[in-house]
């Protein structure tokens, strides 16, 4: 992962290569906080493979870059 401060600045720093997926800072916060955000608690279980795409797809990132396996 990298954070960059605007879409010329992507360009500039892939140098002619092709981007792979992007999304702005605030959807990452809330794809970690929707991810993680339930780890510390005492009743966690771990998500199963549809609620984490049932989370991608309500935050818009869908495709083959954020297909599960």
């Amino acid at each position: 992962m990298n954070l960059f401060r605007s879409e010329e600045h992507i360009a500039r720093w892939l140098g002619g290569r092709e981007p792979g997926a992007t999304i702005p800072v605030t959807t990452l916060c809330d794809l970690a906080f929707a991810w993680w955000g339930d780890r510390l608690s005492p009743d966690w279980v771990p998500h199963t493979h549809e609620q984490n795409t049932t989370i991608l797809e309500r935050l818009g990132l869908t495709g083959e870059f954020w297909a599960l396996p």
